[in-house]
């Protein structure tokens, strides 16, 4: 409940954060705010990607607030060691973990950074990212809805086209079976070992697909505002995420 609790806080305040930061002090566009704002909150990449259509996004748009997450989304892969290093408050292995789990921006990125702190900082960071990206599908309905009430700016025809078409993280649901399927049928060590190594292999291959969709030429002609914007939610993300993760843990925890 607690890890529950703390995903839907982190993922509310770091979107309102951002429309409010976004459209109010940087003067962006709508679009623009929420697609970094939903990046931000949720899971990287591939939240921007699937809000762009509900939004009614640019392509230039989706691509600025995708750049915008992967870089910070990457520092956190060496940030966060280091701060369990260094941070007296970090606690245990797994309470870090859902802290890792519930503010990285990617899921390649939480594993990444939790990996090399302990088994059962991993093991919590991907539960606890699992569930804050299964608050995707939900949030783009939510978005929808918001969307159809506010009315929406001038957009490209092909941006309109997709109206009505709501993107499901799949990948989220293939997690669950998978933890069915591991819970349920006893696997060889052998099998188990080489999944792992394809699982590692994949782990870099994905790291550098996010690494293909940065384009510095795209943030240069969008100009410092959304990476201000992207910056502000990942300082809250860190200290106020912290700050939700201490309060949930000592409440529900």
């Amino acid at each position: 409940l607690a890890g529950v609790v703390i995903d839907a806080l982190v993922l509310g305040s770091t979107f309102a954060l951002a429309l409010v930061l976004g459209m109010r002090v940087f003067k962006l566009e709508r679009e623009t705010a929420m697609l970094v704002g939903a990046g931000s909150a949720i899971c990287g990449a591939a939240a921007v990607m699937a809000s762009g259509p509900v939004v009614r996004a640019r392509a230039d748009q989706v691509t600025v607030a995708v750049s915008t997450v992967v870089v910070f989304g990457t520092i956190t892969i060496f940030l966060y060691p280091a701060l369990y290093q260094w941070s007296g408050l970090a606690g245990t292995p797994a309470t870090f973990g859902v802290y890792a789990g519930s503010t990285i921006h990617e899921v390649a990125q939480v594993v990444a950074a939790s990996k090399g702190i302990h088994p059962d900082a991993m093991n919590a960071a991907v539960v606890a990212k699992m569930v804050r990206v299964m608050m995707l599908a939900p949030f783009l309905i939510a978005l929808s809805a918001f969307m159809a009430r506010s009315g929406n700016s001038s957009t490209s025809d092909s941006a309109q086209t997709e109206k009505g078409r709501l993107a499901i993280p799949w990948f989220a649901f293939a997690f669950i079976g998978m933890v069915g399927v591991n819970s349920l049928v006893s696997l060889p060590a052998v099998a188990i070992s080489q999944i792992t190594a394809l699982d590692t292999f994949l782990l870099a291959m994905a790291m550098g697909a996010l690494g293909l969709t940065t384009h510095l030429s795209a943030i240069r002609r969008a100009g410092a505002k959304p990476l201000l914007l992207a910056l502000c939610l990942f300082a809250w993300l860190i200290g106020g995420g912290g700050l939700i993760n201490h309060l949930g843990m000592a409440w529900l925890g």
